[in-house]
């Protein structure tokens, strides 16, 4: 990692590094999980490595809590940053991708809470709701921890996260998909983009489907959500089915879901990831700014 020294004479990484290194897959997860952005998750672990690395490690008895209270409270002060930069974002603001490792989606509970409808759902939280509720329902951090790292008493921690549990619940997918059902939806979603194949669209479509682009004011994208089973299945047929002699479309493991990669001309040029409801598509999530397409590139790890 850049900007991590290996400071023991002999190369090997001394006691902090070592300490930071064992932890940063998890460290990642907790801050993208709070950001929903893989360029600011490492700043943000940029910003932890400098802190950490001026602590008396003999004063720290548990270091996996000391390193994620640290990210926390690094990840909370980006979440509002970031929160500024959205409201000037041109049209919709979507969570950026991540090419992720297969023991990724072997992980259920990790899978649905980075999944771009999770994400989505978090979203809608405030910062300080955000953190506690990651932390405690996907990390499974206790309340006096996780009220260290927010700087609230455990008391009202408790209160935070059952208004968030509660929050979260009555906007997040109505049951946990499983992987085969999704890649079945999702080979459907293929074969009829790649054929023209309106009805078989229409066929896998939720009646209340939502389809949000992300072009970031640079790429093409739709900039309002279109909402509708008819509205969608035409603007997709005629948006990628017109051009697909020219455009593939591969299977791909996005963010720790099946989901569908789309290239023009050999450059990647699409993510597409699916909300799936009852063994229908509810929610299209087409991500098409290049800023946000980089970790696409390479796996990323992620850990609990």
């Amino acid at each position: 990692m850049a900007g991590t020294p290996q400071t023991a004479a002999e190369g090997r990484p001394d006691r902090a590094t070592k300490g930071f290194l064992a932890h940063r897959n998890l460290l990642f997860t907790v801050a993208y999980e709070m950001l929903g952005s893989a360029a600011d998750a490492e700043d943000v672990l940029q910003e932890t490595w400098l802190r950490w690395a001026g602590v008396d490690l003999a004063t720290v008895r548990d270091q996996r809590a000391y390193l994620v209270r640290i990210t926390t409270r690094q990840a909370l002060i980006r979440l509002r940053t970031l929160g500024r930069r959205k409201e000037s974002y041109v049209g919709s603001w979507l969570p950026e991708p991540l090419l992720t490792a297969p023991d990724v989606a072997e992980d259920v509970a990790l899978a649905d809470s980075v999944s771009m409808a999770m994400l989505l759902v978090l979203e809608t939280l405030a910062p300080t709701e955000r953190a506690v509720f990651v932390l405690r329902e996907v990390f499974d951090l206790g309340y006096d921890e996780i009220a260290e790292a927010v700087d609230r008493s455990p008391a009202a921690v408790r209160q935070i996260a059952h208004r968030a549990r509660a929050h979260v619940a009555a906007r997040r997918p109505r049951q946990v998909v499983s992987p085969t059902e999704t890649r079945y939806a999702l080979d459907a979603f293929q074969r009829a983009v790649e054929t023209g194949d309106l009805q078989g669209l229409l066929d896998i479509l939720a009646p209340d489907v939502v389809l949000l682009g992300d072009g970031g004011g640079v790429k093409q994208a739709v900039l309002r959500p279109i909402v509708g089973v008819e509205k969608v299945a035409r603007l997709v047929i005629g948006g990628w089915g017109k051009v697909a002699g020219i455009t593939s479309l591969r299977p791909a493991q996005v963010n720790g879901q099946p989901a569908l990669v789309v290239q023009f001309d050999g450059e990647l040029d699409t993510v597409l990831a699916l909300r799936i409801d009852e063994g229908l598509i509810s929610g299209i999530y087409a991500i098409r700014n290049p800023e946000k397409l980089s970790h696409m590139q390479r796996e990323t790890f992620l850990s609990r």
